[in-house]
């Protein structure tokens, strides 16, 4: 029987300092240059160092990314979509030298050295086209990528200072999910992403996976995301609810996911497979307009592109549209509901806000009276 995924790559990067010797490399790092980073991009140096990127062992160099945003693999031919840069100035660039080491800090704090290997101009063009398949500035990714300065820096990494989560007790490396699995004496586990407060349509989702593996890994993306989308503090609350009153016990973990939405649908998808698969997971849950945004993606363009990485590593578990049916009396899929469509309520998200915004409840088929409560006691319970 299959049991835990292997690491991407086939290890866990470790590019965390041992604590005997971050108090020593905290003081060599006050005498280098520096670099200040933002905090989403501090986070993404932070997940390398715990594996989470695996294999990554820190920003990209220039091989890795042209084969990233041309083929969606790493130079040696390892599915990766996604580029983890660090942009410079060019007055910054020309301060270092290649094999140079810098401190990375942020708000002023320091907490990794970098070893650089390279610097490369990129196009910014040609970066927001070939992940976001779009170069309109009305994205959220592609705004990004414009505000981004004209030159990147490759190399490795060592973290010798971690940020404290506000969710601390959610927040496990690779390393710590592995254990716990093994712990449970899961075998198989299901990775379940997601960026928002669960409604009844998820639950359907997350209990069928569960009806055939092990185990539920609910890993909710805690960092930036679009105006509109739920607070981290909403999308911990909903889901203690939901583990708490509607999931078997021992059947679901909560587990943080700390990083920034990049809203690049398919490309997106196979990256937060990956991160799962570092995690341990052996499947993956993919919806419709997974990782989405707007209609700048077919709504099953991030199911579709996993049949170009079948060397992926994990098992992608599709699920077209469902609805509730008022026939049926449940959740269901058009591959399994025979009635018409004056029967069905569309899980409509959008709908739901529009009235949580309004102080008024979704119904119990649409949304979980206790997650209902939990959205409705922050004052402001959406990103501004």
């Amino acid at each position: 029987m299959k049991t835990m995924s292997i690491p991407h790559g086939g290890k866990l990067i470790d590019r965390l300092v041992p604590i005997q010797k971050r108090i020593q490399l905290a003081d060599e790092a006050k005498k280098l240059p520096k670099i200040e980073l933002d905090f989403e991009l501090r986070k993404d140096i932070e997940n390398i160092g715990w594996g989470v990127y695996s294999p990554l062992v820190g920003p990209v160099n220039r091989e890795d990314y042209i084969n990233i945003i041309n083929r969606g693999r790493l130079s040696d031919d390892l599915p990766w979509t996604v580029p983890i840069v660090l942009d410079v100035s060019k007055e910054q660039a020309l301060r270092f030298q290649i094999e140079d080491f810098v401190t990375l800090s942020c708000n002023s704090e320091n907490f990794a050295i970098l070893n650089i290997e390279e610097k490369y101009e990129f196009d910014k063009k040609d970066l927001a086209q070939k992940i976001y398949k779009t170069t309109d500035p009305a994205h959220p990714g592609v705004e990004k990528i414009n505000k981004m300065k004209p030159i990147l820096i490759g190399g490795s990494v060592q973290v010798f200072n971690e940020t404290t989560s506000v969710f601390q007790k959610y927040r496990l490396t690779p390393k710590e999910t592995r254990i716990l699995f093994r712990e449970k004496k899961w075998r198989t586990i299901a990775g379940f992403q997601t960026r928002n407060a669960p409604h009844v349509g998820h639950e359907y989702v997350q209990k069928t996976a569960l009806s055939f593996v092990d185990g539920l890994f609910l890993n909710p993306l805690i960092g930036k995301k679009k105006a509109g989308d739920f607070t981290d503090e909403v999308i911990i609350d909903t889901y203690e609810k939901m583990v708490q009153k509607y999931f078997v016990k021992n059947t679901a973990v909560l587990v943080t996911l700390e990083m920034e939405m990049r809203y690049a649908g398919p490309k997106e998808a196979i990256f937060h497979a990956i991160i799962r698969k570092n995690f341990g997971c052996t499947h993956f849950l993919v919806g419709r307009d997974h990782a989405g945004v707007g209609s700048y993606y077919g709504p099953y363009e991030a199911q579709e592109i996993f049949n170009e990485y079948p060397d992926l590593g994990i098992q992608p578990i599709f699920f077209r549209n469902f609805f509730f049916c008022k026939k049926c009396g449940a959740p269901v899929n058009e591959k399994i509901c025979p009635h018409p469509e004056s029967e069905h309520i569309q899980y409509s998200g959008t709908k739901m806000r529009d009235l949580l915004i309004k102080g008024l409840r979704p119904s119990p088929e649409m949304m979980r009276p206790e997650v209902v409560e939990a959205i409705l006691s922050h004052a402001k319970p959406f990103v501004e």
